[in-house]
């Protein structure tokens, strides 16, 4: 069962972190390249702010970005800001989502996220505990994939595992780190391929922040993945 409140604790633990690291740049550093293609440091922290906000509108019954185009231009916008004010913005939009998950809600209800894909509200901190990880490993500041908590890894590979089950264009796949297994692709009475390594080297493949190349692959070819 989702426990809303923890993921709200574990979302302002892994913020912490990541503005701890992040203190440690300077200006020059946030104009620097990120991990994900085309996007500089500031890229990424603007986006974290705005993502925070954005999921306020969401909890709140608003849509989550007035557009696509105005998320990126709002993005494109805020990427150029010095460190310091890049630092604030991720805090203080930090505070409003936690402002907003303390609210007395019912957190069962289903709320209407980016693209028309719809959720339980219980599930959007962990949603926002994603954005806050997988993003500070993308600043490239120090913090890997190994370093994510293993609880957080977890529930990440289940959750991306699920996303690309009954994929047309993924085939049936076993997932597995040898102690525990996923499955995930096409429907099948039994798995095409199976794709074996590490919780973190599997997490880097599904979620697209890994190409593979730390995985093994029996049964054919290490399968493409569809963008996330």
């Amino acid at each position: 069962m989702i426990d809303h409140a923890r993921d709200l604790a574990s979302v302002r633990d892994a913020t912490e972190r990541l503005l701890s690291a992040a203190v440690k740049l300077d200006d020059a550093a946030v104009t620097e390249p990120s991990r994900l293609p085309g996007w500089t440091r500031g890229h990424v922290l603007a986006h974290l702010a705005r993502n925070a906000d954005a999921l306020v509108n969401v909890l709140q019954g608003r849509p989550m970005y007035i557009s696509a185009e105005a998320r990126d231009a709002d993005i494109e916008r805020d990427a150029p800001r010095p460190l310091d004010v890049q630092l604030a913005d991720v805090r203080d939009s930090a505070a409003r989502f936690q402002e907003a998950g303390a609210v007395p809600a019912d957190w069962s209800r289903t709320v209407e996220l980016r693209g028309g894909v719809t959720d339980s509200a219980s599930r959007v901190p962990f949603r926002r505990w994603v954005e806050v990880e997988l993003h500070h490993v993308d600043l490239g500041i120090g913090y890997e994939l190994e370093d994510l908590p293993e609880e957080f890894v977890e529930r990440e590979i289940d959750f991306l595992a699920a996303r690309f089950t009954g994929h047309a264009d993924v085939p049936p796949t076993r997932l597995t780190n040898g102690t525990r297994a996923w499955s995930t692709g096409r429907e099948a009475d039994a798995p095409d391929v199976t794709v074996t390594g590490s919780r973190p080297d599997l997490l880097g493949w599904l979620a697209g922040r890994r190409d593979g190349s730390g995985l093994t692959a029996d049964g054919g070819p290490l399968p493409a993945l569809p963008p996330l």
